[in-house]
C-alpha cells in the first residue's frame, strides 16, 4: 500500500505587536497571548531559614532530620542550648555540654524544657538559620502569643 505522506496542519502563532496593530502592519487572524493574572499573595522570602515541625519524645528529642543537616549538624556536633525569652536557642559550640546524639537528634535539656513549659507530646516550631549556624525552637505558648497578635492586626473589625 503505497500512499502519500500529509503533513500536519498547524497555523503559525504569531503575537501582535506592541502597538496593537495599529503602525500599518496588518493584524488580521493574529491572536494576542496574554499572561494570566497572578494575584500576589506575600513579597519574596528575604532569608534561607529552614523551617520545621516536630513533636518532643520523652526524653526531650527532636528529630527532624532536615532542619539538623540544613545547619550541617553531624551525630557529635557539640551543642549550647539555652533559654531567651521563652524561646530555646540551639548553636554549635565546641565547648558545648550537649551534643547531636548518633540518630541525629537534638535533646533539649530538661531544665531548658521547664524554663519554657514543654512538655513530651508538644509540637513545636523549628527555624533554622543556616547563615548563623542557629536553631530557634518556638514553644506553643510563644506560638500562642505570635499567632494571637497577627490575627488581631490581620482580622481587626472582621467579625467572621
Amino acid at each position: 500500500m503505497t500512499g502519500l505522506v500529509v503533513s500536519p496542519v498547524v497555523p503559525p502563532v504569531t503575537l501582535r505587536d506592541r502597538s496593537g496593530g495599529r503602525s500599518g502592519g496588518s493584524s488580521v487572524g493574529v491572536t494576542e497571548r496574554r499572561a494570566l493574572p497572578v494575584p500576589r499573595l506575600v513579597g519574596a522570602r528575604v532569608c534561607s531559614t529552614v523551617y520545621g515541625l516536630d513533636t518532643i519524645d520523652c526524653h526531650g528529642r527532636i528529630a527532624d532530620r532536615t532542619i539538623v543537616g540544613a545547619l550541617g549538624w553531624a551525630p557529635g556536633t557539640r551543642l549550647g542550648i539555652c533559654e531567651s525569652g521563652g524561646l530555646v536557642l540551639v548553636t554549635a559550640d565546641r565547648e558545648g555540654v550537649f551534643s547531636v546524639t548518633g540518630q541525629g537528634h537534638v535533646r533539649l535539656p530538661a531544665t531548658v524544657r521547664r524554663w519554657c513549659q514543654l512538655a513530651t507530646g508538644d509540637r513545636v516550631l523549628l527555624a533554622a538559620d543556616p547563615a548563623q549556624g542557629l536553631l530557634v525552637v518556638h514553644p506553643p505558648a510563644v506560638l500562642d502569643a505570635m499567632i494571637g497578635q497577627l490575627h488581631a492586626a490581620v482580622l481587626a473589625g472582621d467579625a467572621r
